[in-house]
């Protein structure tokens, strides 16, 4: 299984309603696709306080890497990612992406 997870230091202006139609957005699609599931996102609560401003973040499970390449080549998700890139700080610079063989 593949656990792709993408961390967020969203601009100040955007909205918790933005991120929210953005996450949704990703959540449906991730139970449309073959191979995809659990997603889960949201707002950092860590007691730990060490986001370094990367408040927002959500986590998909894939059977397998060409599940994975099926989701990041799929046109819905290429559009709500640029509504990611849009609203992150710096743009790509204010996304981290980790995909991780469990």
């Amino acid at each position: 299984m593949i656990r792709h997870i993408v961390l967020t230091k969203f601009k100040s202006e955007t909205t918790e309603e933005t991120i929210s139609v953005i996450y949704a957005g990703l959540s449906d699609l991730s139970e449309r696709l073959p191979g995809a599931q659990g997603f889960v996102g949201g707002r950092s609560e860590s007691p730990e306080r060490i986001e370094r401003g990367y408040m927002h973040g959500f986590v998909i499970d894939f059977d397998n890497w060409d599940a994975l390449k099926a989701y990041a080549e799929n046109g819905e998700h290429q559009a709500l990612g640029a509504q990611l890139v849009e609203n992150a700080v710096g743009g790509k610079d204010g996304i981290l992406v980790l995909d991780l063989d469990v």
